[in-house]
């Protein structure tokens, strides 16, 4: 009998050789920033739970309700049988936190991303992205079948190049993270906005990593820099900051109607569990009521970065918020790095390529609301052991 990939175990062994195996381990969530892997409990500093509402009594007992209302599943796509009142009444509170006049669900941020791009542009348009967009902006624009331009968010004069000469393409649209997940900066979206003004291009902003964290009411990067209303895509995750799962877009009702008919994700998947819609519908509420889980994570976020200065252990430059990168270069030395936290009671992301450029494998710390000054302490005791100085 012929064996099916004769070539896999080889390229496996390629990437074993090279660092950049990925392996499998289960995780068992615990409270207060918490996990346990092998029967080791560990400070969780490598999920995106960033106001620690994946953990909340609130949203369980919402999601409960809806289970026992609704059942497990919602059987069909939402454009068929499967958008509940549950999903109707998520749609309503992200619009009202949006401060949109409506707002559609995505079964994932990635599907999100993916759907809206290729629903808004095709072969006769023009698309620019961020060489470090997040693979579902990058993906969304290779699918659209728009000719692809691609910038650095520091090196805008690119972009300026690229859009004067794109006067001959149907639509023209700009592609951009408000927070790049692996670096933590922020994108210059003032700027950005300027440009697509400019140049009679429309601006889609990403916000998966701002939801929930920028913003006097959490609303995200946006909002923090006061440009909600020049920019004309705003999609969001409900995976990160909110806790639960599912992407969305908030805008205005046509754009939301367009989406609906011609986001393909979105059409041809089944809907959103009507319990993780109580759940994320409960979060949004939150984030709203309660700015001082916000306030706790960013008291966290400076502790740490502080400490880290006192040390001399170099973050990359220019990242703010809860995900602090430090950069060792060599994918081997970012797994030894990692296992040497665990030891001392952190899970901390190694992150190598090619989720990051050759050279610049690193270790992702994410802070979260949930992480007490015990915890935090542990972190910066940790690294001072295992980060080398330059």
């Amino acid at each position: 009998m012929r064996t099916p990939f004769p070539w896999m175990p080889a390229e496996l062994n390629a990437l074993t050789d090279a660092g950049l195996r990925r392996g499998q381990r289960a995780v068992r969530p615990l409270p207060s920033g918490a996990c346990e892997i092998d029967g080791q409990r560990l400070w969780n500093f490598a999920s995106n739970d960033y106001l620690g509402l994946a953990a909340d009594p609130r949203l369980a007992e919402a999601a409960k309700v809806a289970l026992s209302e609704a059942g497990v599943g919602a059987r069909a796509s939402a454009l068929v049988t499967g958008r509940t009142e549950w999903h109707a009444r998520l749609e309503e509170t992200l619009a009202r936190f949006e401060g949109q006049e409506a707002a559609i669900l995505f079964p994932t941020g990635y599907a999100a991303n993916v759907g809206t791009i290729a629903a808004l542009i095709e072969d006769e348009d023009v698309v620019f992205c961020d060489r470090l967009n997040h693979a579902s902006l990058i993906d969304g624009c290779r699918l659209s079948g728009a000719k692809l331009r691609v910038f650095r968010h520091s090196e805008l004069e690119t972009l300026e190049r690229e859009l004067q000469k794109a006067g001959g393409f149907r639509r023209r649209l700009i592609v951009t993270d408000a927070v790049f997940s692996m670096d933590g900066d922020v994108a210059p979206l003032r700027e950005l906005c300027d440009l697509a003004e400019r140049f009679d291009a429309e601006l889609l902003v990403d916000d998966a990593h701002g939801t929930g964290v920028f913003g006097e009411h959490g609303r995200g990067v946006c909002e923090h820099l006061n440009v909600e209303n020049r920019v004309a895509i705003r999609v969001g995750t409900l995976s990160k900051a909110a806790g639960t799962l599912g992407g969305f877009v908030a805008g205005p009702q046509t754009l939301i109607d367009w989406l609906w008919n011609k986001a393909r994700p979105q059409v041809f998947s089944t809907a959103l569990p009507p319990a993780i819609c109580a759940a994320a519908a409960t979060a949004i509420e939150i984030i709203q009521d309660e700015p001082e889980l916000r306030a706790k994570l960013w008291r966290n976020c400076e502790f740490v970065r502080r400490e880290l200065a006192r040390s001399k252990i170099d973050v990359w430059p220019n990242s703010v918020g809860p995900i602090i990168p430090i950069v060792l270069g060599n994918p081997d030395m970012v797994i030894t790095a990692q296992r040497k936290l665990e030891k001392r009671g952190c899970l901390v992301a190694a992150i190598r390529p090619p989720t990051v450029p050759q050279g610049t494998s690193r270790l992702r710390i994410s802070l979260s609301a949930a992480h007490d000054q015990a915890a935090l302490q542990n972190l910066v005791d940790a690294l001072r052991e295992v980060v080398p100085i330059p």
